[in-house]
Formats: structure tokens, C-alpha cells, sequence
């Protein structure tokens, strides 16, 4: 199965967020993912001004395993949870800190912050997504509850470890677990308090006091234990605690991220195919060269005639040759192929390639869905719309993702991020006047914004399963202003 996910990661950048999934009992797992990008044709991105090197430059990808999930009171109930799993982890260091339980038990804090992380995101999200009052009462009374119960199960574990054998380098992984997840509570508690401030009309409802004694408790908690905390027109200290956050985040969620080993794909057989070009040259050159020598003898004009041209025909028939090849190569093979594994457990491989290709060469399906306007579809006619194609396939080993460690693996994550920088070179300025009546029929002059769109078409193929999304994104020389996701257009739009 494959899940996707579109989002604006920055001003200038859009992040694709590929989740592919096993099935467990099946060895090889293959998806195919195509997407098909259309650009306008006023922005002048075209195989002349944007080659292959400038797309892979505004592309980024970071390939990671998929968190296990669990919901938030499941981290702490169960006999096998995150939490046990932990606490094992961390007598067992203290008991023998040796390399390989230190490296045990750094790894299982990691896997358990990541977990809470994850947890705590899907829960919030679901409770901002439901429309009940009475319900998000409950879940947020729920949510509280439970974190209160998580904390207070992690921080227990402390004096377990605060033991001689444990020097102060291995008790700070344990406390950068701490502060990490205090962190994502009092945002996280942050994002629900503000969304109630906009949802519900009660100025004191159960609900915003127990996420303001949530965040209270937190604060108080840092602050007791030297932690630095937001404050009110302090901004270096607050960018100093940005950055804090971001390390801590990047510490983390490096026990998901794998290994990879990106090389140029099918090297072999592309030079197999650019030597058979240059022997059909030499083939030609050498036949024209036998046949005057033979006719005219050696040392005649006609054969040093002969060996010129046939000289410079070799020349050209091997670079046409060569093209010929390399053009038929692309289409069956890709620009990369990269290696993915987890402590040289090789889990499976990524291709990727990317090419510029004609309307006449795409999908019929992927026409319809595109879905022009008639006024959009006269206009291609003369400014036809580029359309660049980037296609991935990744192969998955069910059976080396269940050796990643102690919790069950579903799949890998590919997080891709897209920058659109250079599509905007050539846009014109962002705001252009308009004009209006007033009550006094005085003219009066408005500011419209300019905008472009980057229409994206993305095809999933895993096993029989075949699925088309289509995502919009709303541009104008300042950035992205919107992602919006059409998969399914009930009207023509531009």
C-alpha cells in the first residue's frame, strides 16, 4: 500500500510524504509511483533551461521507517509496550554498560520518544478534526490524562539509571528523551488551547483549564530542572530554544533514518550499448576504406579521399549512434538507483528518473484527470503547458525490515522535498492594480495578487492496486501560497 501526503513545507518548498507499506507474509514488495508535473508554459521551464542536474538540485529526499504505531494510552499499558521495553532496556545497562547495551538503551529512548511523538500528533489531530463538543471534551480530558500517566511512567525510570556504573554522557540521553517530550506536550497542548479559543464559546470550559494546568505543569517542570522555556520579548533566548528543539528533534528521529547510497543506474549495459556505437562506426569507416584501397589501390588520391570522409562519417555516425542508444536506454532504465539499509541490513532499493516528455506520450487517464478549462485548453494549442515526468520505483524485503529492531517495521517512509525556487524566476511581480466604484462612484484602486499553478498528477501502483491524486499548488514570485488537493474535480479548472 502506498499513503501520500502533500503539504507546504516552506515558502519556497513542498513536501511529498510517500508511505509505503508491506505486506508481511510477502517477501518482495514492489511500488511504482508516476507523477507528472504541469507547467505553465509563460514560466519557461523547458530541456533547454532546466536539465536533469537543476531538478535533482531542487530535490531532496530523506528515506526513514515508518514509527510503529501505537495509540497514547497503549505506550504505557501493555505488557509489551514501549514503556517495558524501555525500562528492560535501562536495567540492563546499569547492570552491565557495555557497548552493546549502551547502544541498546540510546536506541530504545530514541524509539520511544518517536513513538510518544507520533502519538501524541495523530491524537491531537483527531481531536482537532472532530466536530462534537461533548466528544472533544472527553478526548481532550482523555488526552490529558493519559500524558499525565505517560510522564510520570518515563520520568520513574530515572532512578534506575541513576546508579555508579552510568556516567553523566549516558544519563543525558535519558534527559534529552525528557526534554524532547516535554517539548511536543507544550506544543502540542498549545495547539489544541488555541484551537479552542477559536471553537468553542465557553470562556471556561473543563477542557482549556485542564490544557493550561497541562502546559503550567510542564513549564514548571523545566523550570525546576534549569530547562529553558519560552518567554515574552526574549527573542534571542527563544531562537537559542528553537534551535535547542530542532537538535533534540534531529537526535530523536535519527534512529528511523536509514542508510543510503545513491549511484548512477544501469552503467553497465550503457556502456555495453555506447561501445556497440562506436564498433557500428568503426565497422562503416574500415568497410569504406577496404573497398577503395581494393579499387583504387594505396597511396591515390581517391583512397586518401576515402579515408577522410569516411573518417569524419565515423565520427558522426558514433555520436548518432550513441544517441540512439541512450535514448532507448532511458526509457527502460532510470537516472538512479539507490541502496537502502540499517546497519548494513540492505532492506531494499530506490530508482528514480526524470524527463521532459509530449502531450501525445502521457496517459489518456492522466489527460481527463488534469482537466483543463476550454479556455486553458485553447490557449495550449499555441503556449502548450510542459510536462515533466518523474517517475520511482522502490523494491522492499519484508523479511530485512523485520530484522530493524525490537519493534515491528511496516515500511519506510520517503519524505520528499521540492523546491520551486527556480519556477519563479520568470513570474511577473506578485500584485497587479485593479480598479472599483465607491458608494460615491469614486474610483477606487485595489492590489490583485498574480498567482500560477503547478498542477500535479501522481499515479500509485502496488501489486492490482492502481490510484491517481491530483494536487494543485497555488504560486506567485513570493512562494506558495496553497497545496490544494483535487482528486477528484467535479468542474474544469485552470
Amino acid at each position: 500500500m502506498i499513503d501520500d501526503q502533500v503539504k507546504i513545507h516552506n515558502k519556497f518548498s513542498v513536501e511529498l510524504k510517500l508511505g509505503f507499506t508491506t505486506r508481511r507474509k510477502q517477501k518482495r514488495n514492489d511500488f511504482v509511483v508516476n507523477t507528472w508535473i504541469f507547467i505553465p508554459n509563460s514560466l519557461d521551464i523547458n530541456p533547454y533551461t532546466y536539465e536533469k542536474k537543476d531538478f535533482y538540485k531542487d530535490l531532496k529526499s530523506n528515506i526513514r521507517l515508518i514509527t510503529p504505531v501505537y495509540l497514547l494510552r497503549d505506550i504505557i499499558q501493555d505488557s509489551n509496550s514501549p514503556i517495558n521495553l524501555l525500562e528492560t532496556a535501562l536495567n540492563t545497562v546499569a547492570s552491565d554498560p557495555s557497548r552493546t547495551n549502551i547502544n541498546k538503551y540510546e536506541y530504545h529512548i530514541k524509539m520511544f520518544v518517536s513513538i510518544v511523538k507520533s502519538a501524541i500528533r495523530n491524537e491531537t489531530n483527531h481531536i482537532l478534526s472532530n466536530k462534537i463538543d461533548e466528544d472533544k471534551d472527553f478526548l481532550i480530558d482523555t488526552f490529558v490524562s493519559n500524558i499525565r500517566k505517560l510522564t510520570s511512567s518515563y520520568r520513574d525510570l530515572r532512578r534506575i539509571i541513576n546508579v555508579p556504573t552510568i556516567e553523566t554522557n549516558l544519563l543525558n540521553f535519558y534527559h534529552f528523551g525528557d526534554i524532547f517530550m516535554s517539548n511536543l506536550i507544550e506544543q502540542h497542548a498549545f495547539r489544541l488551547l488555541d484551537n479552542l479559543s477559536h471553537t468553542d464559546k465557553r470562556k471556561q470550559s473543563p477542557a482549556r483549564n485542564l490544557l493550561i494546568q497541562l502546559i503550567k505543569k510542564e513549564r514548571g517542570y523545566k523550570t525546576s530542572k534549569d530547562i529553558p522555556i519560552t518567554e515574552n520579548q526574549k527573542a534571542r533566548k527563544n531562537r537559542e530554544l528553537v534551535y535547542q528543539f530542532n537538535l533534540l528533534k534531529k537526535y530523536a528521529e535519527n534512529v528511523l533514518f536509514l542508510t543510503t547510497r545513491r549511484k548512477k543506474d544501469g552503467i553497465l549495459k550503457e556502456q555495453i550499448f555506447l561501445s556497440l556505437a562506436a564498433g557500428i562506426s568503426m565497422v562503416f569507416a574500415t568497410a569504406i576504406a577496404f573497398s577503395f584501397q581494393k579499387t583504387y589501390g594505396n597511396f591515390t588520391m581517391p583512397f586518401f579521399v576515402a579515408l577522410v570522409v569516411s573518417y569524419m562519417l565515423k565520427d558522426r555516425i558514433k555520436e548518432l549512434g550513441r544517441y540512439y542508444f541512450a535514448h532507448k536506454l532511458g526509457k527502460s532504465y532510470f537516472d538512479h538507483k539507490t541502496h537502502i539499509a540499517l546497519n548494513n541490513n540492505n532492506i531494499g532499493w530506490s530508482k528514480e528518473a526524470v524527463d521532459f516528455i509530449p502531450e501525445k506520450n502521457t496517459p489518456e487517464e492522466v489527460i481527463r484527470i488534469r482537466n483543463r478549462s476550454a479556455i486553458l485548453e485553447a490557449d495550449n494549442r499555441n503556449n502548450n503547458e510542459k510536462i515533466l515526468l518523474y517517475r520511482k520505483r522502490v523494491r522492499l524485503n519484508r523479511r530485512n525490515l523485520d530484522k530493524c529492531g525490537d519493534y515491528q517495521v511496516t515500511g519506510i517512509h520517503d519524505i520528499l522535498r521540492f523546491n520551486v525556487f527556480n519556477f519563479t524566476q520568470k513570474m511577473d511581480n506578485p500584485e497587479v492594480p485593479l480598479y472599483s466604484l465607491g458608494q460615491n462612484n469614486e474610483v477606487i484602486r485595489l492590489k490583485g495578487e498574480k498567482i500560477y499553478y503547478l498542477n500535479l498528477i501522481i499515479q500509485f501502483r502496488f501489486e492490482e492496486q492502481l490510484e491517481y491524486r491530483r494536487y494543485r499548488l497555488v504560486l506567485n514570485r513570493s512562494g506558495i501560497k496553497q497545496v490544494e488537493s483535487l482528486h477528484k474535480p467535479k468542474s474544469q479548472a485552470f
